[in-house]
C-alpha cells in the first residue's frame, strides 16, 4: 500500500513538474502566508464600535443592556428575567460564578448546560461591531452548551472585547490563542430558521433568546 502511495505521488509531483531541490523554500513561502495572511478589502469601521455592534445586533432580533462595570450584571439579568416572566435559575461559565447571583434573587451554577437548563449566561472571546455577531470559543471552562441548549442565552460582552469585523476577530485570536479550539461558534441572535413558508421562526435549532449585557468600563 504504501509503495502504490509513494507511485501515485511521484506521478504528481512529475506532472507537476516541481524541483526537489525548492521544496523546502516552498514550504517556507505556504508557511509564511499562512501566518501573514493578507486581508482582502472591507468597510472601514465607523464610530463607536460598541454603538455599532448594539445597533447590529438588535437587528438580529438580539436585546441589549449597556452596563458600567462586570458588578451590575446579577441585578441587569434579574431586570431581564422579571421582564419577561422567566425562571430565575440557570447555568453561567466559571468564569461569572463569583458574582453576588444571590443578592440579585438568582440560582446559577457554574457548570456546562444540560437539556434541562432553561438559562444560559456566557461571556464572549469577542464580539463583531460589523455583524452584531458573538465569537465563542469553546473549552472546559467556556462549554458550548452553555449558549446552544438553553432557551435564554445572556451573554457578558466587554466594550473592550469588541472588533471592527470578522478578519479583526480572527486576527486577535491567531494573536491571542495561536490555534484555533475545538470549535468556534459565531451567534448573532436567536437560533431562526426560514425553511417552513420562508416564515422565519426563532428558537428553531438553539435559543429562543439571546441577550447581550455590554459593559463600557471592562
Amino acid at each position: 500500500m504504501s509503495e502504490a502511495r509513494d507511485e501515485i505521488l511521484a506521478r504528481v509531483r512529475g506532472a507537476l513538474a516541481r524541483d526537489p531541490a525548492t521544496l523546502t523554500a516552498r514550504r517556507q513561502a505556504v508557511a509564511q502566508m499562512i501566518a501573514t495572511p493578507q486581508a482582502g478589502p472591507r468597510p472601514q469601521p465607523r464610530g463607536d464600535l460598541a454603538a455599532r455592534f448594539a445597533e447590529r445586533s438588535l437587528s438580529m432580533s438580539s436585546t441589549v443592556d449597556r452596563l458600567a462595570t462586570r458588578a451590575d450584571v446579577p441585578a441587569a439579568v434579574a431586570r431581564y428575567l422579571a421582564a419577561n416572566s422567566l425562571p430565575g435559575t440557570g447555568v453561567c461559565w466559571p468564569e461569572l460564578a463569583d458574582l453576588d447571583w444571590q443578592s440579585a434573587g438568582l440560582v446559577l451554577a457554574g457548570r456546562p448546560a444540560g437539556g434541562d437548563d432553561l438559562l444560559g449566561i456566557t461571556g464572549t472571546f469577542c464580539a463583531i461591531a460589523e455583524t452584531g455577531t458573538l465569537m465563542l470559543l469553546s473549552g472546559p471552562q467556556t462549554a458550548a452548551t452553555t449558549s446552544l441548549l438553553p432557551e435564554t442565552h445572556i451573554a457578558v460582552v466587554p466594550a473592550s472585547r469588541i472588533v471592527s469585523d470578522m478578519e479583526a476577530a480572527f486576527a486577535l485570536l491567531r494573536s491571542e490563542r495561536g490555534s484555533l479550539p475545538r470549535a468556534v461558534n459565531f451567534v448573532s441572535g436567536p437560533s431562526r430558521t426560514g425553511d417552513i413558508e420562508q416564515t422565519i421562526v426563532l428558537g428553531a435549532h438553539g435559543p429562543y433568546r439571546v441577550h447581550l449585557l455590554i459593559l463600557d468600563n471592562e
